[in-house]
């Protein structure tokens, strides 16, 4: 038998019987130790196995649920997690919020701030701490979005990793988005042809293996593959451009009466890879119902609510992403900060109002406490501040704004920097449409703006690692 099937098995067992993997080793053959040895490549006796089996067959917990077996991964840590409750579930302040799906705010403060280039810029220095192993570079992006982080962080993957294979996962619930998103792959899949792009609007516990918890859910899930043909980035353009009828059909989301989140109708996975690299990708190419996590590189930029529990975001967001990392794999956490400029027009018009109360030692505490013993071979890394925190800005010409210009500061200027600090802080509608009454919050943003000389905003990062074999 191997390892990772008892593994499995006691692992199972424990969690029926409440019992830690400790105490069931003392009480199985009187050695507290067993399991973490086995977990680090121990071997042992038909013996041993014949006690344990025993063991468990007649110490039977009082209360059995149902056992639902799913396939063993190689490496038994990184198995897909038990089911959750859905993300649109839960203690969540912010029901019924929606604010990142406001196209016209998200558009309007992805193009006057600089923060997507900069969040690729310190998810690239992952790359160096990363020790991918065949048969590919595996990462997953925990918020898709427009894809302007992944594509700059695929760009310094080939720069690094030039002939590796990637495999990559994207998780994305907005159809808008995912359109956006695959406008900027032509280029990528003709500059690293042996790329596997795995686009999926499933939730955070489900999409690192692409497999649903819900069986009414798999029985509706809609898998499709594209397999590029041709040689050159035009070519590759038109046939991701004619998914736009497949996408519009199946890319649908309702709004949960729970939450007010947004929810897929069906789950959907989309597979684009290269024809004429088929024969290298096979054994990177997902399989429906048989793929893995282990990823090397998982980033999880804004991927939930600055408003939601600290439970919440540790249980229903990072926790899976978490076991998701294979041996060496690196996750990047990043949500904004406060501490700035744009917080200070927040204040002014809203006083006494903070978002950021979370910050990345609570939520890894958090994160910890979830895992639990699943957890015992991950290292939580808040860094220091001068590592951790970092800034960026809202363009602006460098005379456009001063202490001397006065009123002169342009109009779209100021709602540029109103709209980027009301999207960061995350403000509800609602809250907005009593304060756009006159131009007082014009005037705030106005007022910061020439004291600060510009606009920027703090965001802070943190890693969870897990140890290599």
């Amino acid at each position: 038998m191997q390892a990772d099937e008892i593994l499995q098995e006691i692992s199972d067992y424990c969690r029926r019987a409440g019992l830690a993997e400790s105490t069931f080793g003392r009480r199985a053959v009187n050695d507290g130790k067993l399991v973490s040895r086995l977990r680090d490549g121990g071997r042992i006796t038909t013996v041993t196995l014949d006690r344990i089996r025993t063991f468990m067959h007649d110490s039977v917990p009082a209360s059995r649920g149902v056992v639902i077996q799913r396939p063993i991964p190689p490496r038994p840590i990184i198995s897909m997690p038990p089911a959750p409750l859905a993300e649109d579930e839960g203690d969540d302040p912010q029901k019924n919020f929606r604010f990142f799906d406001n196209r016209q705010k998200y558009l309007l403060f992805v193009n006057t701030c600089g923060e997507k280039s900069v969040i690729a810029n310190r998810v690239g220095m992952e790359l160096g701490n990363i020790h991918p192993r065949p048969p590919a570079l595996r990462v997953f992006d925990a918020g898709v979005g427009d894809a302007t982080v992944l594509s700059r962080v695929m760009r310094a993957m080939h720069e690094r990793y030039s002939t590796l294979p990637f495999y990559i996962v994207g998780k994305e619930i907005s159809l808008e988005d995912v359109r956006l998103a695959l406008d900027k792959m032509a280029d990528r899949f003709f500059e690293h042809p042996s790329t596997v792009l795995v686009l999926t609007n499933m939730y955070y516990s489900e999409a690192p293996w692409l497999t649903t918890h819900s069986r009414e859910a798999a029985s509706s899930m809609v898998w499709h593959e594209l397999a590029l043909t041709g040689n050159s980035a035009f070519s590759f353009e038109s046939q991701i451009s004619a998914l736009q009828p497949f996408l519009a059909d199946n890319w649908k989301a309702r709004v949960s009466p729970k939450s007010g989140n947004p929810v897929y109708e069906r789950p959907v996975v989309l597979v684009i890879y290269r024809q004429d690299h088929r024969f290298l990708l096979d054994n990177i190419i997902p399989k429906r119902g048989a793929t893995d996590a282990n990823y090397d590189l998982v980033m999880a930029s804004q991927p939930y609510r600055l408003r939601s529990s600290v439970d919440f975001k540790a249980k229903k967001v990072i926790a899976p992403l978490a076991r998701a990392l294979g041996p060496g794999g690196r996750m990047i956490g990043i949500h904004s900060r406060g501490d700035d400029p744009g917080q200070e027009i927040i204040q002014k018009v809203w006083p006494g109002d903070n978002p950021y109360t979370q910050d990345r030692h609570a939520i890894l505490r958090a994160v910890k406490n979830e895992l639990g013993t699943a957890g015992r071979d991950l290292n939580f890394n808040a860094y220091a501040d001068n590592r951790s925190i970092f800034r960026y800005d809202m363009h602006t010409l460098p005379s456009e704004i001063s202490a001397e210009s006065g009123s002169s500061i342009g109009t779209s200027t100021l709602f540029a920097a109103w709209n980027a600090a009301i999207y960061v802080s995350q403000v509800e509608d609602d809250r907005l449409s009593a304060v756009v009454t006159d131009d007082r919050y014009l005037q705030a943003t106005r007022e910061v703006l020439q004291k600060h000389g510009g606009l920027w905003f703090n965001d802070e990062s943190y890693v969870i690692s897990r140890k290599r074999d």
